[in-house]
């Protein structure tokens, strides 16, 4: 076998490896917190909000600081989100990496 026909076959095992891991990436969950567990908020491999939790005791709160606790909870979420579709690709890709390859946040 040629240097190039491994070349593709190893080319055909990443995408395959990385379908897998996209559709692991789906089912993915990262949950954001912020205000000391007053506000939560759950995203889905796909960043879409799937769970979003506020304390009734923040909502006696004035509106900019219950607006500002969201944001940095979902800031959060997606940090983390992040990571792990990060962690799931590395693991297809067997610590290869991709130059310039992002996964849509």
């Amino acid at each position: 076998m040629t240097d190039f026909n491994k070349i593709l076959d190893k080319a055909k095992e990443l995408e395959i490896k990385m379908k897998e891991s996209q559709e692991k990436i789906k089912n993915i969950n990262a949950t954001g917190i912020s205000g000391g567990n007053s506000v939560k908020i759950t995203l889905n491999g796909e960043g879409e909000i799937v769970e979003i939790y506020i304390s009734p005791e923040i909502l006696k709160e004035d509106k900019t600081i219950i607006e500002d606790l969201i944001k940095a909870a979902h800031n959060n979420a997606k940090s983390q989100l992040k990571f792990k579709t990060s962690e799931e690709i590395s693991k297809a890709t067997g610590g290869f990496g991709i130059p310039d390859f992002k996964f849509p946040l």
